[in-house]
């Protein structure tokens, strides 16, 4: 097996939470995950365990030392999971506060009159980082401009900016308005061969939850992601820094382990929740590949994932039964071009003569739930060169189905029809 059948979809759905119905509105379609995926419901049942547990971890006390076995327990399976053997991972308050974090400790413990250097295309977590501490630490924030029609940057677009004083770099690996992949690979082995020395982080928040992660192929420094957007909860962030970053000056406890980039006590059920959904994960790599190897059986879950969400969007795009796909409909228009290989689980859309937002509602109201994106400081960077003060953004995960894909397409064949 190297797809997801219907018997294993059914099997993966019947694993999430909230799969197909919302408490607030019954029935729906869960197309806004990029917003925040579907949780597992290891995770709720982890999240409720640990909410009751009193004991902090550090402590000689047989509750205590479990915490701190969970603890390592969830580090050794992410390092496993991302194929991470060295650096150290650690969670903070979000993935946007830990990526001001690692930008504002590269930018810092660098020597002033460099270049921190990035692209249009990135979330404004990373474009704001960098636009506050690169003159704070006197470098000069560059922005390389990204592929308008196809919703990406390349390593060719690195290249042309790429300079030997350039001291700090980030990278987006997926976009949430697009939803185009980015080749992180390809991007850093371009930054080190003019920059060897460049402290180089990527925010991996979208495409978490869309395919492999393999930090060992990309020879980068920092690497973040959202948990919630990964099938676990809200109220955390999780990074990996290398040990050149680890070994940066950073805030830490005057007395405490140098190499420590946590502050304050951290909620073991946030790593608890990490492990379920690494074993999750686990678990449907040796569905679909029956290897016993546990790299084999990861990168057959992301290969998966990645085979079953481009069945979607393809669906979606080019139409599935008797139903036109959004590329036949009059007057749409898809973001980043009809076909276009960087798309990774999500279709971002607009509709001459119809409002992006009165789209949305109209999906909602008939149990399709999907996403307005703005021209705001979210999404304007994409949004605004193409002449767009808004679009409908679609995003899907391997949970989802054919079916879904067809309820939400005969909406938008009525919505295009009364146009």
């Amino acid at each position: 097996m190297t797809q997801i059948s219907a018997d294993l979809l059914d099997n993966i759905r019947g694993q999430f939470a909230q799969v197909d119905s919302c408490p607030v509105q019954g029935p729906r379609v869960f197309f806004e995950n990029a917003g925040g995926a579907l949780t597992l419901d290891r995770v709720v049942d982890t999240s409720t365990r640990f909410a009751a547990i009193p004991d902090n971890q550090g402590r000689d006390n047989p509750g205590s030392h479990e915490l701190v076995r969970i603890i390592d327990k969830a580090k050794q399976d992410l390092r496993a999971f991302m194929n991470a053997p060295k650096g150290q991972f650690f969670v903070g308050e979000s993935g946007t506060e830990l990526i001001f974090r690692l930008v504002m400790n590269a930018c810092l413990g660098t020597d002033k009159a460099g270049i921190v250097l990035g692209s249009t295309i990135e979330h404004p977590a990373t474009r704001s980082a960098c636009a506050r501490w690169a003159p704070i630490s006197g470098k000069q924030h560059v922005l390389i401009e990204h592929d308008h029609a196809r919703g990406l940057v390349s390593a060719d677009a690195y290249a042309s900016k790429i300079t030997r004083d350039t001291l700090v770099a980030t990278i987006l690996h997926t976009s949430p308005v697009t939803g185009m992949g980015m080749d992180v690979g390809a991007i850093a082995k371009t930054i080190r061969t003019v920059s060897p020395d460049c402290f180089i982080i990527v925010d991996g928040i979208q495409h978490a939850a869309h395919g492999e992660i393999n930090i060992g192929a990309y020879d980068i420094d920092g690497y973040v992601i959202s948990p919630y957007k990964m099938f676990s909860r809200h109220g955390y962030g999780l990074a990996w820094i290398s040990d050149r970053m680890s070994a940066l000056p950073h805030d830490s406890l005057v007395g405490g382990p140098a190499e420590n980039w946590e502050l304050g006590t951290r909620d073991t059920g946030a790593y608890a929740t990490m492990s379920d959904v690494v074993e999750y994960l686990e678990w449907l790599g040796g569905e679909i590949s029956g290897s016993s190897d546990q790299r084999g059986r990861f990168e057959a879950a992301g290969k998966a994932i990645h085979e079953h969400e481009k069945t979607l969007t393809d669906a979606m795009i080019h139409g599935t039964g008797n139903l036109p796909g959004l590329a036949e409909m009059a007057n749409v228009h898809i973001i980043g071009g009809v076909d276009n290989p960087a798309r990774e689980g999500l279709v971002s859309l607009y509709v001459d003569g119809i409002a992006s937002k009165d789209v949305v509602a109209r999906l909602n109201s008939e149990g399709v739930r999907t996403h307005l994106r703005k021209a705001d400081h979210y999404s304007g960077n994409v949004l605004d060169p193409l002449g767009l003060d808004s679009c409908v953004r679609v995003s899907m995960c391997h949970y989802n189905s054919i079916a879904e894909v067809a309820q939400f397409l005969g909406v938008m064949k009525n919505i295009t029809s009364a146009n």
